[in-house]
């Protein structure tokens, strides 16, 4: 790279930094961030659930509360998958909002060269992050109901654990499978398969498919006659690509 190259680049990377929100820049300034939207009415200890009965310790690192009620000691990333973790908490929030934010995922490589750590850190907190993104309570009930549809679809990807394809060999049966299902304009579930047998499909679209749901899906063999759903339409590939509206 040339002298005036490295100097219009490091003044165009000053620029984009002046844009970049402090909690995702500097520790201090995520962890306030998260206190004012995990307590807007003062701090709550996680182990008693006392509200506004904690003090700042004094001479502690920063953000380290003492509750005056059960006399324990805390702070905002206990019960999160922030807590214990010598990552920044900046880096976690920056990985964060750029998760939630990238329309068609991010990849743990992209995410390393956007953070600024190695390629293990990145792996590790896509899948930190991820993992606490599991639907609970009533997001984690079945797909569809009365009058919606559900898509269910399998695809291959990547090479599965232990297989190699033999050289000059087609096909895809050394690739991982994975079913999708779709619940028409809300949300989406993958699992991951090991046969794509009926017997296996089925169990999943029993486990995460309202009986009550219109099944909207290829003309593969292991769809048909399932008596999971209470309707079900499919579309032949081989003479059409899509269903007529």
């Amino acid at each position: 790279m040339q002298a005036a190259d490295y100097i219009s680049w490091t003044k165009e990377l000053a620029a984009v930094s002046k844009n970049i929100p402090a909690r995702f820049t500097n520790a201090d300034a995520a962890r306030a961030h998260l206190e004012r939207l995990q307590w807007p009415e003062g701090p709550i200890c996680p182990h008693c659930a006392e509200v506004d009965r904690a003090s700042p310790i004094k001479g502690g690192r920063p953000g380290l509360w003492f509750c005056n009620a059960c006399r324990k000691q805390f702070s905002v990333t206990v019960g999160t998958v922030f807590e214990r973790s010598k990552i920044a908490l900046n880096v976690w929030l920056y990985a964060t909002h750029l998760l939630c934010s990238s329309k068609k995922g991010i990849s743990s490589h992209q995410l390393a060269r956007m953070l600024g750590v190695s390629y293990k850190t990145a792996w590790f907190l896509a899948h930190r992050i991820r993992e606490a993104m599991t639907p609970t309570g009533a997001a984690k009930g079945p797909l569809g109901g009365e009058g919606q549809v559900v898509e269910a679809d399998e695809t291959y990807l990547l090479k599965a654990d232990g297989k190699r394809k033999a050289p000059g060999a087609g096909g895809a049966a050394h690739k991982m499978k994975v079913l999708s299902l779709t619940e028409r304009g809300g949300r989406i579930r993958s699992v991951r398969i090991e046969n794509g047998t009926k017997s296996e499909i089925l169990a999943h679209l029993f486990a995460n498919v309202d009986p009550l749901s219109t099944l909207h899906t290829d003309g593969a063999q292991v769809y048909k006659f399932t008596g999971a759903v209470a309707e079900h339409e499919s579309v032949d590939h081989s003479t059409r690509k899509c269903r007529p509206l």
